[in-house]
């Protein structure tokens, strides 16, 4: 029985990633500094605020972690606000958890009030008991702090709470902690065979997801 759900937001909630393809070149050459390698690569597993320290430890920025964050959410926040849409059949899918009574939360890598912001643009802001960030939380989702907060607050049994993600790294750390895990599909996660293997559960469609 399924009794909490904890949802990551870009990628499994809304259509978002295309905006992360090329944020970590896009934002450094906004400063006039050409990227040396992949940066989205780099950046994968990392924070808002991680990326903006190895700004100023790789590339000699000299502007504070706090104003690299901001210039990049800036940067990002209007194709937020215009463009992001939620992934098929999100809305009906989480209408029916509700209905069911599971209760709901957000552990998100993205800052507050984007996802505040596009939550309740798309009208689904009322679904969710609570939004955690990991820069709030302190810690990215190499480790599973982030779904540790969700869980006191939603007060469901580990192994009855579901964690929705469609990062593989993000996945096996909730998994490794014991919880209940739904491997989201994402077309920039190219891991779909380990997404398969790792996940309690493959979502290729929440139109036609059961859980």
């Amino acid at each position: 029985m399924i009794r909490g759900a904890i949802f990551d937001f870009d990628g499994t909630l809304v259509d978002s990633m295309f905006i992360w393809d090329t944020f970590g070149e896009d934002y450094l050459r906004t400063l006039g500094k050409e990227p040396k390698e992949n940066l989205t690569e780099t950046f994968k597993t990392f924070t808002l605020e991680q990326a903006a320290e190895y700004y100023r430890e790789h590339y000699s920025v000299t502007l504070s972690v706090g104003e690299i964050v901001d210039g990049v959410n800036e940067m990002v926040s209007e194709i937020y606000r215009t463009k992001v849409a939620l992934k098929n059949g999100v809305l009906e899918f989480l209408r029916d958890l509700q209905i069911k009574g599971v209760k709901m939360c957000v552990a998100t890598v993205t800052d507050r009030p984007i996802v505040e912001d596009v939550l309740n643009r798309l009208g689904i802001r009322d679904s969710f008991a609570e939004i955690f960030t990991c820069a709030e939380v302190g810690y990215n989702k190499e480790t599973p702090h982030i779904y540790r907060a969700a869980l006191e607050v939603l007060g469901t049994k580990k192994d009855e709470t579901v964690v929705f993600e469609d990062a593989l790294h993000a996945l096996i750390t909730a998994k490794k902690d014991g919880f209940k895990v739904a491997a989201v599909y994402d077309r920039h996660e190219r891991n779909q065979t380990q997404m398969k293997e790792n996940g309690d559960y493959y979502i290729t469609d929440f139109k036609t997801a059961q859980i």
